[in-house]
């Protein structure tokens, strides 16, 4: 399926739709099936999603019935100035009515290969359990809406453009050492569970990220490989968020 590229004039028109999409977004999921899972990145999401924490979100939203995971993490303590965690609980979490139950961050104090494995680990008992639902072709979780952002490298989640493990074909969850931006250490998801997802925003903001769209958006890369953003290929519907930084080299 084509992808829905949305261009808009500032940061703040792209935040005001944004906000629109994720609030439909959530009234149609919990309609179908009485819970919203969304899955969030780091960087600089958090700044775009602003508008739900004003009205008429803030208080139309039913966030009891969200269920919030994360893309990728550093493997830091959840309260380090690192922690996608952490930016997620003072940008968003901590000033809406989210259940601590509802959400579900990484496991302290494990190593990377670890802290994976345990991710997915959990991932799949909430699938057992019917808390999350299932692709019926790949078989991995199938999240109801992914927010992913997108480096200038072009890189997303933890997923950079030199790592194997964006060839990743069977784990839901793997893990680098060796991160080209500090912290080294991470877990991410892989671009099967990625792609199993109902519906995928790709948020954009930016001049220094133009270059990327570019490549991202045009027929072929001219980096001569392509970028990690252009595996995101959803079984779902794929909708991108520019702002007018973002599309300048369009």
């Amino acid at each position: 399926m084509a992808p829905n590229i949305l261009r808009f004039q500032s940061e703040e028109t792209t935040a005001i739709a944004l906000a629109k999409y994720i609030a439909d977004l959530s009234a149609k999921s919990i309609a179908a099936h009485g819970s919203f899972s969304v899955v969030l990145s780091g960087g600089t999401l958090f700044d775009t999603t602003r508008k739900l924490l004003e009205p008429p979100y803030i208080s139309s939203i039913d966030w009891s019935k969200w269920l919030i995971f994360f893309l990728d993490e550093r493997v830091v303590p959840l309260d380090h100035p690192d922690s996608n965690y952490k930016l997620a609980y003072d940008g968003f979490l901590s000033k809406v009515q989210i259940p601590e139950c509802n959400i579900y961050p990484i496991k302290e104090n494990l190593p990377p290969e670890e802290a994976a494995d345990e991710y997915e680990q959990r991932l799949k008992e909430l699938v057992a359990n019917n808390t999350l639902k299932t692709s019926p072709i790949t078989g991995f979780a199938k999240f109801d809406l992914m927010l992913i952002g997108m480096g200038p490298d072009g890189h997303v989640a933890s997923l950079f453009c030199w790592h194997f493990q964006r060839f990743e074909k069977k784990k839901w969850v793997t893990f680098i050492t060796n991160s080209p931006k500090p912290p080294p250490p991470r877990i991410t998801f892989t671009f099967p569970l990625i792609n199993s997802a109902s519906e995928i925003a790709l948020v954009v903001i930016g001049e220094e990220k133009a270059d990327a769209v570019k490549v991202a958006l045009g027929e072929h890369a001219s980096y001569g490989y392509p970028l990690p953003v252009q595996k995101v290929s959803p079984e779902g519907n794929l909708t991108w968020f520019l702002d007018i930084g973002a599309t300048s080299r369009l």
